[in-house]
């Protein structure tokens, strides 16, 4: 998991690779993480959305009441919307596992199903699940985006006050003995892993990698595809917004969100200065000066001392999820041979860590461990 949960530190700023969050609310958070430790910094439960020149705001009103008056009046509440966003959303909130038992489709198809075709959806609901999956096709699985929604509702997502880093160092810190790292794995064969170090001989072999190594290896099957995204870390000078709200494109541009991080975490930026993430789709192939005049257009800000810390190109940022979803794939190949990711449940960092505790549980059952 550590792969692709990473933070790279740039003059002082915290620059996770790639926008991420950590939801409290995921299931196997609860149950194998210190989220106290982790010193969670929550962003706040609601999105502002450009539209035009103008901004507007929607809340959770469980969880932002300050927001209600701003969300009512944003133009984007239609109630016939409401009621079938509601009845989409309805089975998964009182039971995830019910909801996973009946058909799949296209999220495109689920939300034509009940209605939902309006504002809500187009200019709010769309472009920020864009961003979430890193797909903007509409084709992901409805019973993974309804899982998805559920965490949301249940949790505010967050980042640990020492950057995403913290998670996988966490769990790095319960190891019995050191991992050696940086050494590549060139394959993996009859319980011995051939390395540019060396080979390496073992009773059981976990490969916990992103899908497309874990198929370079032969360990699972080829052709899975993988959703990208390319964040830009830009540090400001103080004085942008500290409602710690994500912010999206209402007009569908090329931007699938943006924020002020150290709004929401401030050790993410030294003292006298603000840290402001931009996140497109890999696809939309931007420059950095193009994402820059993007940043200037959505914050209505002059960008002119902006400094571009780091931009990180996460082709392989999550495993594309289609229907019909596969919530739980072998993690027990036989012969010793085991694999884990957020490819065998779901891709998330939810799925990451239900896949390592069911292969971790594989192994000991395989070598009659305690």
């Amino acid at each position: 998991m550590g792969g692709r949960v990473r933070t790279d530190v740039v003059d002082g700023h915290l620059c996770d690779v790639g926008f991420q969050l950590l939801n409290p609310a995921y299931p196997a958070v609860g149950r194998g993480i210190d989220v106290k430790a982790l010193e969670l910094r929550p962003f706040a439960a609601g999105v502002r959305v450009r539209r035009g020149t103008g901004w507007s705001t929607l809340g959770d009103p469980r969880r932002e009441p300050q927001l209600l008056w701003k969300t009512l009046r944003s133009g984007l509440l239609s109630p016939r919307e409401i009621a079938g966003l509601a009845r989409w959303v309805a089975p998964v909130m009182v039971s995830a596992q019910r909801s996973l038992r009946g058909d799949d489709v296209t999220l495109n198809e689920s939300l034509d199903a009940v209605g939902v075709r309006g504002p809500l959806r187009q200019h709010v609901l769309e472009p920020f699940l864009a961003g979430v999956l890193a797909d903007d096709t509409g084709t992901t699985s409805a019973a993974y985006v309804r899982l998805l929604i559920r965490s949301f509702v249940l949790g505010t997502p967050a980042v640990p006050r020492d950057g995403m880093r913290a998670l996988p160092a966490q769990l790095a810190a319960g190891l019995s003995r050191p991992a050696e790292t940086s050494v590549k794995v060139l394959g993996v064969d009859d319980g011995v892993v051939r390395t540019e170090a060396g080979s390496i001989n073992a009773r059981a072999v976990v490969v916990a990698t992103d899908v497309r190594d874990a198929s370079d290896l032969g360990v699972v099957p080829s052709g899975s595809a993988m959703n990208g995204l390319t964040t830009w870390w830009f540090s400001t000078p103080a004085g942008m917004p500290q409602d710690r709200l994500l912010v999206v494109d209402g007009d569908r541009g090329p931007v699938v969100n943006t924020a002020v991080m150290s709004a929401t975490a401030p050790s993410y930026a030294p003292a006298g200065r603000d840290l402001v993430q931009v996140t497109t789709l890999a696809a939309a192939g931007l420059t950095d000066d193009a994402a820059l005049a993007q940043a200037r257009r959505l914050w209505g800000v002059d960008t002119s001392e902006w400094n571009l810390l780091v931009r990180h190109d996460v082709t392989r940022a999550l495993p594309k999820s289609t229907p019909p979803l596969q919530a739980r794939q072998p993690v027990d190949l036989g012969d010793g041979l085991f694999v884990c990711g957020d490819h065998r449940d779901t891709p998330s960092i939810q799925g990451a860590l239900v896949s390592g505790r069911r292969a971790a549980s594989a192994v000991i059952a395989a070598l009659g461990a305690r």
